[in-house]
């Protein structure tokens, strides 16, 4: 982990750009090729302007600042920016109380269960802005004054450090933001698939029951996960697993390696007394002195101090000898805000290896998953790293963290909450998120009623990063529910499982070209005033609307289709306008879902687990109303080799006008590609190339070089 001055989150160097000045009566305006900043002749104050010349977000009158060298109620380190009227503000991480577009509202920036603070936001104007102060931070966003400005207050810093990033895309927003803290690296193909997961699997042999039950009734899945307590009664931080419960762990997961299964293990930054890893941490000085209640069994703990390299190294050896050389795939980072027992007010005392608590708390959890991400890279480069954690701060997109959203509970009103909570965490840079299926608390499959709550929720995370099913109580396994009840969940499933090439090749994307997976529809179509805050719909990808039901009983629901573009029902192949509001059937077992015009779609096979797809035929369903264009990405699916350019892209392109479907030359190569594709091609229309069914069109057998198809009607 780099530190170029700007904390621990700016790890990108200085790099010599192409500039202009020019000088104005009341202004100098410095111009890249990116981006245009004016700088006031009067005071020196920033702006970020855009192509009219007029200010997009600039620094407010410098006397409101405070520097964090005096002791301020308000905030000891302030700063306002002026903005732009009539677009909308997204980010600054994932909170629960509902909102999408923060204008007119104030967000705390503080790590906590269920609550991630993240402070960079973007704006449907096209800019982005990161406030570099990992404080507890209160953010007033477009208050209204004389002009809307967003207010930034941290309670402790020494000084103000903020950047501004111009698009006008969001993809060149965020691809700039993830240049100065980090690019998303590629996760392993398996990720994408279906986990099972629970509060927790007790036994070795509980565990392999489930993943062999899944595999006997055929239903899809990729990893099981080994959620808390493993361990021995008092060796909560050993990393050792119980051997009365699991007597065989390397054993347990060869086993489901030659299933082609996956499995993750919950790690915490918590360690009970007098473990010989205590120790050891204790050692280095790498432990938080005073000793917490917590609210765990097991009596006392204590929290390491992740801002230490030698707390971290010490932290990663033990949990690489005494997990990793088991076979994990990965590591589920629990408590890691870090928890404290929940209280923030610990966390003012403590003394870090970064300096005192109340300066640094909110970015605990990058330096945590850093030590288990630079750790895997370093011990165990045939897996690519996957974190699972709770919290995260800005620059964690670089470790290959996934946030899940914290121990939600299985209500109506947390399902719906979590839409925009995962949509702002990842406009927040970080484009890995998820919560847990069902909520955690709360549910059973034995219960009629939570049934369809649970379909719902399934339905709405198959266009979530990642697709994990979890939960206390009574294990919600696909195959725990009643046979009547199971059709839905399966047909979510096999949905999933149909989209990976769409999966794979937009995760190539975010690692190679700043996008993510979850936008507002706001940043997609940000001249529709009507599409910025849409709270119960969102742009998976840049083509696919999603519309989850999130009202107990509907059947149908009104969905927003923006202006633009026009949009095809994924599930009839109906063509609509765009623009327009318009009731959408919405049975048990369907999603509304909506396609732009243009797009090109890659659909997979049903299959038993991701890679089993490899080389087997693709559907490409065309979406004609419009030129379109779409990268398929594959690579050997796991491992370091895709940083080497063992990888291949195909670019697909629709020319509408002429009907033509051009299908690329295969650019570069990777050990074990197919030699030739079969490629299934798909003009959807009303009742064709529709829902999960494999639609009618034609087939063409790919051998590398390019080649263009007519469509029909072309």
């Amino acid at each position: 982990m780099a530190d170029n001055g700007g904390g621990p989150a700016v790890i990108g160097a200085p790099a010599r750009v192409a500039w202009t000045m020019t000088q104005e009566a009341d202004r100098f305006v410095i111009a890249t090729r990116a981006m245009r900043m004016a700088v006031a002749r009067a005071d020196g104050r920033v702006a970020l302007i855009g192509a009219d010349g007029k200010p997009l977000i600039g620094e407010g009158d410098p006397g409101t600042r405070r520097f964090g060298d005096v002791a301020d109620p308000d905030g000891a380190v302030q700063q306002r920016f002026e903005i732009g009227g009539g677009h909308a503000i997204y980010g600054l991480g994932q909170h629960q109380a509902g909102s999408l577009d923060y204008r007119g509202t104030t967000v705390r920036l503080q790590q906590a269960n269920t609550d991630v603070g993240v402070p960079v936001l973007v704006s449907s104007a096209g800019y982005g802005l990161f406030w570099n102060n990992p404080a507890v931070t209160d953010v007033a966003v477009a208050i209204p004054q004389a002009t809307d400005r967003i207010v930034f207050r941290s309670q402790a810093g020494t000084g103000i450090d903020y950047f501004l990033f111009g698009g006008p895309d969001v993809d060149d927003v965020i691809g700039a933001y993830r240049g100065l803290t980090g690019q998303a690296p590629l996760m392993a193909h398996w990720t994408w698939g279906l986990w099972q997961s629970k509060e927790r699997y007790a036994s070795q042999g509980e565990l392999l029951g489930v993943a062999a039950r899944y595999r006997a009734m055929n239903i899809p899945l990729d990893a099981v996960v080994q959620d808390w307590q493993y361990w021995k009664p008092g060796e909560w931080g050993s990393h050792r697993m119980d051997p009365i419960r699991f007597p065989d762990p390397k054993g347990m997961l060869d086993t489901l390696h030659r299933q082609n299964l996956h499995s993750i293990v919950s790690i915490w930054p918590r360690f009970d007394l007098g473990l010989d890893t205590t120790t050891a941490l204790e050692a280095a000085g790498g432990l938080y002195p005073k000793v917490y209640p917590n609210v765990y069994p097991a009596g006392e703990g204590r929290w390491y101090d992740a801002f230490s390299a030698p707390a971290r190294a010490s932290y990663w050896r033990y949990v690489s000898e005494r997990l990793g050389r088991l076979g994990f795939d990965g590591y589920w980072l629990d408590g890691s805000e870090a928890e404290l027992g929940g209280r923030w007010g610990e966390m003012r005392d403590v003394t870090t290896a970064a300096g005192p608590g109340v300066i640094v708390y909110n970015a605990y959890p990058l330096l945590h998953t850093t030590a288990v991400h630079d750790g895997m890279t370093a011990d165990y480069a045939a897996k690519r790293p996957i974190i699972l954690t709770r919290s995260a701060w800005a620059g964690q997109q670089r470790n290959a963290a996934i946030i899940w959203s914290g121990d939600v509970a299985g209500r109506w009103d947390v399902f719906r909450a979590q839409i925009p909570a995962g949509v702002n965490f990842s406009m927040s840079g970080i484009p890995y998120w998820s919560a847990d299926i069902g909520g955690f608390f709360g549910g059973s499959p034995g219960d009629a009623s939570y049934h369809e709550l649970f379909t719902r929720w399934l339905q709405f995370a198959v266009f979530n990063p990642m697709f994990r099913i979890h939960g206390t109580g009574q294990g919600k396994e696909i195959y725990s529910f009643p046979a009547a009840a199971r059709g839905p969940l399966l047909d979510a499933v096999a949905l999933r499982y149909r989209l990976l090439p769409f999966l794979y090749a937009q995760s190539w994307q975010v690692t190679d070209r700043g996008a993510s997976f979850m936008y507002p529809a706001g940043m997609v179509f940000p001249r529709d005033e009507r599409a910025r805050d849409l709270r119960d719909q969102y742009m998976f990808g840049r083509s696919i609307m999603v519309s989850p039901v999130v009202e107990q009983g509907a059947t149908a629901r009104q969905v927003y289709l923006p202006e633009g573009t026009e949009w095809y029902d994924f599930w009839t192949g109906e063509r609509r306008a765009g623009g327009t509001r318009q009731a959408v059937a919405a049975p048990i077992g369907q999603i509304p879902l909506h396609i732009t015009a243009g797009t090109i779609l890659p659909l997979g096979q049903q299959v038993q687990y991701a890679r089993q797809s490899v080389d087997l035929p693709i559907e490409l369903r065309v979406y004609r109303g419009a030129d379109g264009r779409f990268s398929l990405y594959d690579d050997a699916g796991d491992g370091q080799g895709w940083r080497r350019g063992e990888r291949a892209t195909i670019e697909l392109t629709l020319n509408d006008r002429t009907g033509l479907l051009t299908i690329g030359s295969r650019q570069g190569r990777y050990p074990g590609m197919p030699t030739s594709r079969l490629f299934h091609i798909v003009q959807v229309t009303v009742g064709n190339g529709i829902g999960l069914a494999e639609g009618t069109g034609k087939a063409i057998r790919y051998d590398g070089r390019a080649i263009s198809v007519p469509l029909d009607g072309g």
